[in-house]
């Protein structure tokens, strides 16, 4: 697999940073009344409850998630960037307030640790590709995220699984050709074995 260049990490990061413009400020009180709606898939704290999800869908955890992050992707369902037969619908009646408010509570709660069991050798080498890949220089250590970058560490292991294989197959684009690029060079093998790694962080 081919390391994505520092150089294009750090401009396509700006890039976002500009097209965006500066976070404004979400009601924690407001969010978590207007998250309500949101706890059938992804939980009441943003746990994702197991095994609720149909065939060919996951559903993420929200918890502890970047409040920008959460504000954009809410953003990119609205408008057309990010598509998805649940979310999308969901999305296109939410204000701009809404989405600040429901990123702010999301980011609050607390994470809670993943319960699917990994495999200690999958892991290794998870951990080997996401060296390779150079996965720390935008999502942190221990990918914990950072502002637009997502936290990924115990992510559901069936969504990480279904986020790389959309961004390898350009299901998903809306990442500033950051995704679909590490993605491309990765193997089926590559893809079970960093969600085995991240899952467990």
């Amino acid at each position: 697999m081919k390391r994505f260049g520092i150089a294009a990490f750090a401009a396509a990061a700006t890039a976002t940073l500009a097209a965006t413009g500066a976070h404004a400020q979400g009601d924690y009180e407001a969010g978590k009344q207007k998250a309500q709606v949101c706890a059938a898939c992804h939980g009441a704290d943003g746990n994702a409850p197991k095994g609720v999800a149909p065939e060919g869908q996951a559903y993420p955890d929200l918890a502890g998630q970047t409040a920008r992050y959460t504000y954009l992707q809410l953003k990119d369902f609205k408008e057309g960037r990010r598509n998805n037969p649940l979310m999308s619908p969901m999305a296109a009646n939410l204000s701009k307030q809404d989405m600040f408010d429901l990123a702010e509570y999301f980011s609050r709660q607390k994470h809670l640790p993943s319960d699917y069991k990994t495999d200690p050798a999958k892991v290794a080498e998870g951990k080997r590709v996401a060296d390779a890949a150079l996965c720390t220089m935008c999502h942190l250590g221990g990918f914990s995220g950072q502002n637009e970058i997502p936290r990924a560490a115990g992510q559901e292991y069936d969504y990480i699984v279904k986020q790389l294989q959309n961004f390898r197959a350009r299901n998903r684009t809306n990442d500033a050709g950051n995704m679909t690029s590490v993605s491309r060079g990765l193997s089926d093998a590559q893809i079970e074995a960093l969600a085995h790694y991240i899952t467990g962080l």
